[in-house]
């Protein structure tokens, strides 16, 4: 196999690996909700939050780096330091899991009490910190496969982690809810799913290592280096991962502040019953349903982000901003369609899903705001690419900043809309920033003159998908409600998707000429639509 077949077949295991542990995920919260009432919501809700921000502060960045490292090595037949950088990769997963497994756990009393106000979900937060003690040692080991050109470990791991911590999750919160404990300690048993997901990754890690070390024995490399300092190695690391580390905090960090002061800034405003309710929709429904639109589009458009890279390397200027175009242009042409059909069907999806129909404007709401996320991920990747994860870090920092303060401003204005604006608002402020940047480096366009065709399309397929959801759910005075529901989501998602693609093509969004440039199962659903572009578009090209 070529090394760009071998790379190739490398994203392709990665990319279906992210996406299939992404979908599992999302679909543990829809029984969790029905099994927990607010306060549980919340408590799982506000664990993951902290979890997730804390995982990423352990491990983000220092993974790929480490990939980067070890390839280099064995690239220049230095075997002996490839493994002397994972030896010490390991060391450093080992002592920081440790300090974030004890934060974690005594700092969670604290934590949920004072910060979040919501004391019930201290079992939970305790109950997840034992996965901290394993998962920087995971996320050390994928980099290190990675390095070492075997995607499919790392893989594997993932979506058996996800089986694991989905499968004890549910099982063990419908047996304590069962044996007639208390949404808090249903709560926490759900959180402590992430510790058997996370001992199931490890396990399939330890499989892997065990055959590689086999396989190196056998080609006779030689053992790890020692005499090379760890000190010399840990300051390459993370001179290299710290500002990829901060760079990739911008979703947790949103989703732990939103976690810290949900309650706190509206409890005086609405209640503390009802800003509970406010955010366990949000965290448990709105995050879930919103969560969806990024995966397609981010998967398509950071597949090219390799491509950049070289053409920047290379210093070919002229392909690099045809490809950080198309990496744009995919991410927001694939994730809008999914945006607009989850947005206007919010409360048939709410209904279809979940336990209850209250929180459909905040699902609504949070959903629309995605298409920012997902602007923001990929010119985020395209920054990477390029050699400019400083310039991410800066601007994430920013967005941060942007998002604390606006919050602060708008919730006593609008409630959890304010809340979830300020989402969007942070969202979109690194985006432009990273833009700005990027075109400094590079001149491009997403868009250009075609941006009225793209709104028109946008408009047009909103219009149509709202008011069949209005129709779609007067059908619950004839039918069962929950399949009134499951039939709107089908005719609205469909609606929207046809009329979407027809419109880019009919409005010159998408042209002839490009379509070869475009991931080829981009190409195979447009191509058949092209004989509906109007003949000086296809003369234009």
């Amino acid at each position: 196999m070529s090394k760009k077949e071998s790379f190739i077949k490398g994203t392709i295991i990665l990319a279906v690996a992210a996406l299939v542990a992404r979908v599992l995920g999302l679909v543990q919260r829809v029984p969790l909700e029905h099994m927990l009432n607010d306060v549980g919501d919340a408590s799982f809700t506000i664990a993951n939050n902290v979890y997730l921000m804390l995982l990423t502060v352990a491990t983000a960045g220092i993974p790929s780096t480490l990939s980067k490292m070890v390839s280099e090595r064995h690239a220049l037949n230095k075997p002996a330091e490839a493994q002397r950088v994972y030896q010490a990769a390991l060391i450093f997963a080992g002592a920081a899991g440790v300090v974030m497994t004890l934060l974690l756990y005594f700092g969670a009393p604290y934590y949920a009490t004072h910060v979040a106000e919501v004391p019930e979900s201290a079992a939970a937060i305790q109950a997840l910190a034992p996965a901290l003690l394993l998962f920087p040692a995971i996320a050390m080991m994928r980099g290190y496969f990675q390095g070492r050109n075997n995607m499919s470990a790392g893989g594997i791991s993932q979506i058996v982690e996800q089986i694991a911590r989905v499968l004890t999750a549910i099982g063990l919160a419908y047996v304590l809810l069962r044996l007639g404990y208390d949404d808090t300690w249903v709560a926490a048993g759900a959180s402590f799913g992430g510790v058997l997901g996370s001992i199931g990754a490890f396990a399939v890690m330890l499989y892997f290592a065990s055959k590689l070390r086999r396989s190196d024995r056998e080609q006779k490399l030689p053992p790890a280096d020692r005499s090379i300092p760890l000190g010399g190695i840990y300051k390459d690391i993370f001179k290299l991962s710290i500002p990829i580390v901060l760079s990739s905090l911008a979703v947790p960090a949103v989703n732990f502040i939103d976690g810290s002061i949900v309650k706190p800034l509206l409890t005086g405003e609405i209640g503390a019953a009802q800003a509970t309710e406010a955010l366990a929709v949000l965290g448990t429904r709105a995050q879930s349903v919103a969560g969806i639109p990024p995966i397609l589009a981010i998967a398509l458009s950071t597949s090219l982000i390799p491509i950049i890279s070289a053409a920047f390397a290379r210093r070919d200027q002229e392909h690099l901003e045809r490809q950080v175009t198309l990496a744009m242009r995919i991410g927001i042409l694939t994730g809008m369609p999914v945006v607009i059909a989850l947005g206007v069907a919010a409360y048939s999806v709410n209904g279809l899903l979940f336990s209850s129909l209250g929180g459909s404007g905040i699902i609504a709401f949070l959903t629309f705001g995605t298409i920012f996320q997902i602007t923001m991920m990929t010119t985020n990747s395209i920054l990477l690419g390029i050699g400019k994860a400083k310039l991410s870090m800066i601007h994430v920092m920013i967005g941060i900043v942007v998002k604390l303060a606006a919050s602060f401003l708008l919730a006593p204005l609008f409630g959890i809309y304010g809340i979830i604006g300020s989402t969007a608002l942070c969202f979109l402020v690194i985006t432009l920033l990273n833009i700005r940047s990027i075109k400094s480096i590079v001149s491009f366009s997403i868009l250009g003159s075609r941006w009225l065709g793209f709104l028109c399309t946008v408009v047009a397929a909103a219009g149509i998908g709202y008011g069949l959801n209005q129709a779609g759910i007067q059908l619950v005075e004839v039918i069962p409600a929950r399949l009134a529901f499951l039939f709107t989501c089908i005719i609205v998602g469909i609606a929207v998707v046809v009329i979407y693609l027809v419109l880019l093509v009919v409005f010159g969004v998408i042209r002839q000429s490009e379509l070869g440039n475009y991931p080829r199962p981009l190409q195979k659903v447009f191509r058949p639509l092209m004989r509906l572009a109007p003949s000086r578009m296809r003369e234009r090209g």
